[in-house]
């Protein structure tokens, strides 16, 4: 008697693996005629079906740390698109004024250096640098 529907059925019922689930030799008429997913669960209830315990420390629930201010902590894929994005920004900003003339190619490299080291907070904290250059 092949019963792996019927397995597959009780699978999606009660959401568990195929080897948890035991299916008593003396029912098997009654399982084999199970087409629904509440005459599973009727099955189970009544004890032609059995779900085994899970085994080892897989039942024992993790226990869940609590968020205090002091764990939390930032998330290192934010920091990074941060990081790129003003990167990408300043660059771009460098970039344009080199090709109007502004700037040197030493400069350009030196800023560029501390464009990479986060030297710069935000765009206007490059101009203002700029500035402090110029005079």
């Amino acid at each position: 008697m092949n019963l792996r529907n019927k397995k597959l059925l009780a699978r999606r019922t009660f959401n568990i693996g195929k080897r948890r689930i035991v299916f008593f030799s003396s029912r098997l008429d009654e399982i084999k005629e199970a087409i629904t997913k509440q005459d599973m669960r009727d099955l189970q209830k009544d004890g032609a079906i059995l779900v085994k315990e899970i085994k080892g420390r897989k039942k024992v629930k993790k226990r869940v740390g609590k968020k205090s201010p002091g764990n939390i902590r930032k998330k290192v894929n934010k920091r990074k698109e941060e990081y790129v994005i003003m990167t990408r920004k300043l660059r771009k900003y460098v970039a344009e004024l080199k090709k109007q003339g502004k700037l040197s190619r030493e400069e350009v490299i030196d800023i560029r250096k501390k464009i990479r080291n986060k030297f710069f907070k935000s765009k206007a904290n490059l101009k203002n640098y700029i500035g402090e250059l110029e005079k």
